[in-house]
């Protein structure tokens, strides 16, 4: 080494930076590949620039790739690049004394967070290679001055010497990292595939790595060892033979195979970013290729959505909704793994909560950005407006996509079986887009029992007097579909969607209208149907001659109703159960009290509906029971029967009994009576029984009732 060597202290935060790098555990150091290769990437921007206004630039090297070369012999990683390079003036200021404005903030950071990932925004990327390595080497040649080596071992001081010792570079710079004894993983050619396809597989330029593989290889046999095997066989007795053209050929070419070690140049980055490209240039075929390589799916995805934003940001994205849902789509500990953030090619993060909504997480593809830092942590990302309008734009241009998918009824219904509910929790928690939304909704209705049907069709379907859509939700469609709410409606011809998911329940309850069309349930009190004048009086007559039978029928129930009223929502079933109109329905009830983490208090009381009683008035058991009760009202068979009423009304609007043993006593007293058996034919019941005892109930009685 000819030229002498010059020693320069480092500037005092740099020297600060590195101590903290070499002496702190960090758990992520494989970014130091990430930072090195982005640094290589933008020194062959620079020339590439250069040669656009100087294509002599280029003379020195046309050919512009970065080279990763183990080895392993010496324990140093070499990345190797074909960049702009930096002059010795370059080499002292850029990577020792020019104070970076970030390198202060920078530790501050990192000393709170233990994240060292967030390097690169600072401007101090390159001191990353110090995760890894004791020493550090970069030999650089720029086209304006000679081959420089700068050199340090993270200490308070580096060295700058003219380098006549290395092979020269024809332009460019080599990054030599002496590894650390645990850190030798860095140079076998598995871990740096991997880190390289994670973190900068869609760099712009290739990504050649370097290595030694072993292989097996036949070669001729040596004449030696053919000299030797004649020997032997000349102390052998002679055997003639007649040699045939065959024997001859096996005897020229006899091979034996040895063990050689080879030298391998593979492109690590053959998947070329087809977001940058124009979308009319790409075919199909190239999307699906993409998003298998990006999924690991063995399908090919539903349908993509290519775009690019420009103007004040700038960002290009392609999105693909999958053909099926994952087992795993609600998982609550599940890391999401679908939005692929990168900022200009590189890899930044995939588990980026603030990029696209829950209610999305189905949805993969990436996001390239032009306007974020190179670097982000989720502090800065919570606070980055950027990512805001990027995260608008992504829902904006999903729902597009899924508009597009509904074109197609049979890939919708496709779509909709596997993510249906997303769409759902979608309407539940996006108040902007709940409208764009509600059109994807598919339900099942009374007039549409074999296949779904659209909020959209509802609405043209709907008779000129029917004011409101209605609907019924439960746990399956078989249940609501007997549900004796539909019978009035039915008669009347109003169609009422079936809504038996439980997610559901959330999101009708914000999704308030339709087209300007109000949302109503049936199974809630204050549902008003377009009697005429003539049913209306009627109706008020048969209020008013019930108000004595209302009123026992509260007395005997007590608190277990919020009130008992004449009903005419019903037709064919005596008594049904409506809940309060702000309340729970029944369904949401059932749903809440199955939640394995539900509070048992609290809100679960204040919100759990308020029951009323609605009786139909003409239906013959509560014409006999009018009956009953104004010839005595504190007959106890009243009592039992109404008991009796309320529970099977109970079951019967969607409700879980409280007690359903006592329930199922009365159900076996009531066949006993119908089996005319006496008491000391049956099992007594215990003495202790809280079921109320039925009185002598003779069969004409029984036969009346029913």
């Amino acid at each position: 080494m000819s030229g002498p060597t010059e020693t320069f202290n480092f500037q005092a935060e740099i020297s600060q930076l590195m101590s903290l790098i070499v002496n702190a555990v960090y758990q992520n150091k494989e970014i130091f590949l990430r930072e090195l290769i982005s640094n290589a990437s933008d020194a062959l921007d620079k020339i590439r620039y250069q040669s656009l206004t100087d294509p002599s630039v280029l003379d020195s090297g046309k050919d512009l790739k970065i080279t990763i070369i183990p080895d392993l012999a010496n324990k140093v990683l070499i990345i190797r690049d074909s960049g702009i390079g930096m002059t010795k003036a370059d080499l002292i200021n850029n990577l020792g004394t020019i104070a970076k404005s970030g390198t202060k903030a920078f530790m501050e950071m990192v000393q709170e967070t233990k994240d060292a990932s967030m390097i690169g925004q600072f401007g101090v990327g390159f001191y990353s290679a110090y995760l890894v390595a004791d020493e550090v080497e970069v030999i650089s040649k720029h086209n304006d001055d000679e081959q420089y080596i700068w050199r340090s071992s993270a200490g308070q001081n580096f060295t700058v010497t003219r380098d006549t010792v290395n092979e020269p570079l024809v332009r460019g710079s080599e990054i030599r990292l002496h590894l650390k004894e645990d850190q030798l993983d860095y140079l076998e050619e598995r871990r740096i595939k991997e880190v390289v396809k994670k973190h900068s597989e869609f760099i712009s330029y290739p990504i050649h790595l370097i290595y030694q593989k072993e292989v097996e290889k036949e070669v001729p046999a040596d004449d030696e060892e053919a000299a030797d095997d004649e020997e032997k066989d000349e102390n052998k007795p002679k055997i003639e033979e007649i040699e045939d053209e065959d024997d001859e050929e096996k005897k020229s070419s006899k091979t034996k195979k040895v063990k050689q070690n080879e030298t391998v140049d593979e492109e690590l980055n053959q998947t070329k970013p087809i977001w940058t490209r124009n979308p009319d240039t790409i075919q199909q075929d190239e999307y699906n290729a993409f998003y298998k390589s990006l999924t690991n799916d063995w399908e090919e995805p539903l349908a993509s959505k290519h775009f690019s934003v420009e103007g004040q940001l700038e960002f290009r994205s392609i999105l693909f909704t999958p053909r099926r849902a994952p087992f795993d789509l609600f998982e609550g500990k599940k890391k999401r793994n679908n939005i692929k953030l990168y900022v200009r090619r590189v890899f930044i993060m995939d588990d980026c909560e603030e990029l696209i909504p829950e209610w999305l997480n189905f949805v993969k593809g990436i996001v390239d950005s032009e306007d974020l830092p190179l670097n982000l942590s989720r502090e800065v990302l919570q606070q980055n407006k950027i990512l805001k309008v990027i995260r608008k734009n992504l829902v904006k241009k999903c729902i597009e996509m899924f508009s597009e998918i509904a074109e197609d009824k049979d890939n919708f219904n496709k779509f909709y079986e596997a993510f249906g509910k997303n769409i759902k929790l979608g309407v539940h928690e996006d108040s902007q887009n709940r409208g764009k939304l509600s059109e994807f909704l598919r339900y099942n209705s009374t007039k549409s029992t074999d296949e779904t049907t659209s909020l959209k069709d509802y609405v043209t379907r709907m008779p000129e007097k029917q004011k409101f859509i209605y609907y019924i939700t439960g746990e399956s469609r078989q249940a609501v579909e007997s549900s004796p709410f539909l019978e009035v409606l039915k008669r009347k011809g109003y169609e009422v969607l079936f809504l038996v998911d439980p997610i559901d329940e959330y999101a009708v309850q914000q999704l308030k209208e339709f087209e300007g069309k109000e949302l109503k349930s049936v199974t809630k009190e204050g549902l008003e149907l377009d009697n005429d004048e003539e049913d209306k009086e009627k109706f008020e007559a048969q209020k008013k001659e019930l108000e004595p039978l209302c009123a026992t029928v509260k007395e005997i129930l007590g608190d277990k109703v919020e009130k008992v009223e004449v009903s005419d929502l019903i037709s064919e079933s005596p008594c049904v159960i409506l809940t309060g109109q702000f309340g729970w329905s029944a369904n949401m009830e059932r749903i809440m009290r199955s939640q394995a983490l539900r509070d048992s208090g609290g809100m679960s009381s204040y919100m759990a509906s308020k029951r009323t009683l609605g009786l139909q008035p003409t239906h013959p058991i509560i014409r006999e029971l009018k009956e009953k009760v104004a010839a005595d009202k504190n007959d106890k068979t009243v009592r039992d029967l109404v008991n009796l009423m309320y529970d099977t009304s109970l079951l019967a609007s969607g409700f879980t009994l409280e007690e359903p043993s006592i329930f199922a006593n009365r159900i076996y007293r009531m066949i006993k009576l119908g089996l005319s058996l006496d008491d000391d034919e049956v099992a007594a019941a215990p003495a202790d029984s809280d079921a109320p005892a039925l009185e002598e109930v003779t069969e004409s009685n029984m036969e009346e009732i029913d």
